[in-house]
């Protein structure tokens, strides 16, 4: 396998994040995932931030992870601050080397993407030309809304804002026609192929008995047609690594594969790999 860098993970914490992991095959820590990496051949991984705006919260070792500060429910929910103290916030991660991006949860907490707390951001974004990763398409829990996940709320944020580069979480699944859409008529817009499987799986099973829904992923992929903005990515702790990356490995033309996996996410991350 190629080198690989996993554009999209995270590290939770919390009494079931051990058990979230153990479930799938790993073990909750930064010294398991080291030893992981590089018997699959990551190079590096992308932390989605959750939970906190404090600087302390997101120290992680520089030659395994950049990372992503994350605007969440759990975050929006229990912080009282105004947009412009959370801007300043969000910019003291902005300007650190080990943040390459900010992450945001709109159906989570039920906020669009157009809503005045998230101008700031964008405009931080554009300035200090990192991109705005964004959750796409299906939720962990019911209570989220999809009307403010679904791809064709990113056009319009993507649209309002050419100058900023925006990354398509879950390539937005399962609305793979207006995710492929979006991702076509934007040149800003990047997507991320990971969460499309959740727990173990038996891959020669799941490629049999799911075979109308690889291909439909398949067909929007190429439909879209901007090989040079997928990232492969994985959400970890969801799943287990060594068979994500054979789920997308057997997905993606063999001409696509370094790309997909190494050399889009180092660019549009600017991880300097």
């Amino acid at each position: 396998m190629e080198t690989i860098i996993d554009a999209h993970l995270h590290l939770f914490t919390g009494p079931d994040a051990g058990e979230r992991a153990r479930q799938v095959g790993h073990e909750n820590s930064t010294a398991h995932l080291r030893q992981v990496y590089q018997e699959l051949g990551i190079l590096h991984g992308v932390i989605m931030g959750n939970g906190g705006l404090e600087l302390e919260e997101h120290d992680y070792p520089p030659d395994l992870f950049h990372y992503c500060v994350g605007l969440d429910s759990r975050l929006l929910g229990g912080m009282e601050l105004s947009v412009s103290e959370i801007a300043d916030r969000v910019e003291a991660h902005l300007r650190r080397e080990s943040c390459c991006g900010v992450k945001l949860y709109p159906g989570y907490h039920k906020i669009p993407l157009s809503a005045p707390l998230y101008q700031p951001v964008y405009e931080l974004a554009r300035h200090y030309d990192k991109p705005v990763a964004v959750h796409m398409g299906l939720t962990s829990f019911p209570q989220a809304h999809l009307k403010y996940c679904h791809p064709l709320a990113l056009d319009e944020i993507a649209a309002d804002h050419p100058s900023a580069r925006f990354v398509m979480c879950h390539f937005g699944s399962p609305f793979w026609e207006s995710a492929a859409a979006v991702l076509a008529k934007n040149p800003n817009v990047s997507a991320d192929l990971s969460g499309l499987l959740e727990g173990r799986t038996d891959l020669d099973a799941w490629f049999r008995e799911q075979a109308g829904y690889a291909d439909l992923l398949r067909t929007w992929l190429k439909a879209a047609g901007r090989w040079d903005q997928i990232l492969f990515g994985t959400d970890w702790p969801i799943v287990n690594l060594a068979e994500y990356i054979a789920f997308a490995d057997r997905l993606l033309p063999e001409a696509r594969r370094d790309a997909v996996f190494f050399s889009n996410a180092n660019r549009v991350y600017g991880l300097g790999l």
